[in-house]
């Protein structure tokens, strides 16, 4: 009969599978909010219609009475209560709610939800396929296993840079204009001038970000991600990705030759074993972690990543202090 497998390494292994789970359903998280992105504005869920001045939310016209006021229909009271109920509260709850998010578990959004970020994520995979790096400014390329570079997927990753890069163009478009009417104009070839134009040069500016600028964005250009990041960073007991130090002779022998599994799964080009500060624009995809447990499970080992929040972000944050005063008095 064949032997059992050591309790520890069955554990590890489920670990991993926990892992890839966890990344499923990230994925599928990204995938079903990309769709909400392209059609909420088709089924009225939020647009704003240049045409009539008015704000769409869940199928309902979303008003502040102000015409009502000017039309004599209500009073001052009544419409300054309606700016106060249906406009600076529900802004100042939305902020709120997603500044405390970002406070607990940082930039979430950014790596669970966010249709950019999703479009970054396919982007990085198809020219890894092309060129071996996941991004035309890396002067390296990033291993991955099993992987060879293949030119054949150069004219995929520029075609999937203009589709994503018209499909952002034209949502865009439908978030002020009535949907109906932009796309029966696009298929009849009917498109106003003005029309056009938008989606001519907003096509070519996406398309741009998508191909050269698209990490940059992320990290430097992003004003919803650089808030959830202050947020986070504000907290001391906020979600970080911790490094079991103490153990980390085990990286020598992580994906060998190159090393660095965590390092190379990152897709905003971060080191995840550095420090909270150096980890400003971290998107809490655990992609580092999956990379981590995979290299360390194949060698019967414990990850040396994982997710720590509360109690442990504060330990872990100590622990940084202490390793980078003790890197400075060997300076």
């Amino acid at each position: 009969m064949d032997a059992e497998p050591a309790p520890a390494f069955v554990a590890l292994a489920a670990t991993h599978a926990g892992s890839d789970t966890l990344q499923r359903r990230r994925r599928l998280a990204q995938a079903a909010f990309f769709a909400l992105f392209l059609l909420a504005p088709a089924f009225d869920l939020l647009r704003f219609d240049l045409t009539e001045a008015q704000l769409w939310f869940l199928g309902q016209r979303w008003s502040l009475g102000i015409d009502a006021f000017r039309a004599g229909q209500i009073g001052a009271s009544e419409a300054a209560l309606n700016i106060l109920w249906r406009g600076f509260l529900p802004a100042i709850v939305l902020i709120v709610v997603f500044l405390g998010v970002a406070y607990r578990w940082g930039r979430l959004y950014c790596g669970w939800l966010c249709p950019h970020f999703s479009s970054v994520e396919l982007l990085n995979d198809l020219l890894h396929r092309a060129i071996g790096k996941l991004s035309l400014w890396d002067r390296t390329r990033t291993p991955r296993a099993g992987r060879t570079p293949q030119r054949r997927w150069w004219p995929v990753f520029g075609l999937s840079c203009l589709l994503l890069g018209f499909a952002w163009a034209i949502t865009a478009l439908t978030y002020l204009l009535p949907p109906a009417v932009i796309w029966g104009n696009l298929v009849h070839g009917t498109l106003t001038a003005n029309q056009a134009r938008f989606i001519a040069i907003g096509t070519a500016v996406f398309t741009l970000e998508f191909a050269f600028a698209r990490h940059l964005f992320c990290r430097f250009g992003c004003a919803v991600g650089l808030f959830q990041s202050l947020a986070w960073m504000a907290n001391p007991k906020g979600m970080v990705v911790a490094f079991a130090r103490e153990r980390a002779r085990d990286c020598r022998t992580c994906e060998p030759p190159e090393g660095s599994a965590c390092d190379h799964a990152c897709p905003m080009r971060l080191h995840p074993r550095n420090i909270k500060r150096m980890m400003f624009s971290c998107v809490q995809c655990g992609q580092c972690l999956q990379a981590c447990e995979h290299s360390q499970t194949t060698q019967q080992r414990e990850p040396l990543l994982q997710w720590a929040v509360g109690a442990d972000a504060v330990r872990e944050t100590l622990r940084q202090r202490r390793a980078e005063l003790d890197a400075a008095r060997r300076d």
